[in-house]
């Protein structure tokens, strides 16, 4: 499943990379790209493995605010 986020907060390539990196961390992420300029984290992922859930608060606990 493809799933688009927006993502409150990031505004460099740290940010970027920091919340590409916990969303690949999750068993069930095919592919995570995010977005700085338009603040969108378009998700690819196994439902059978991880829920939007779980992409949400992952990318919360990296500092930034899911819409």
């Amino acid at each position: 499943m493809e799933k688009t986020l927006d993502v409150q907060g990031m505004s460099c390539g740290h940010c970027k990379a920091s919340v590409e990196g916990a969303l690949n961390k999750l068993d069930g992420v095919e592919e995570a790209e995010a977005n700085v300029a338009t603040g969108k984290v378009n998700v690819t992922f196994d439902e059978a493995k991880v829920n939007e859930q779980a992409l949400k608060e992952a990318i919360e606990e990296q500092g930034y605010d899911v819409q």
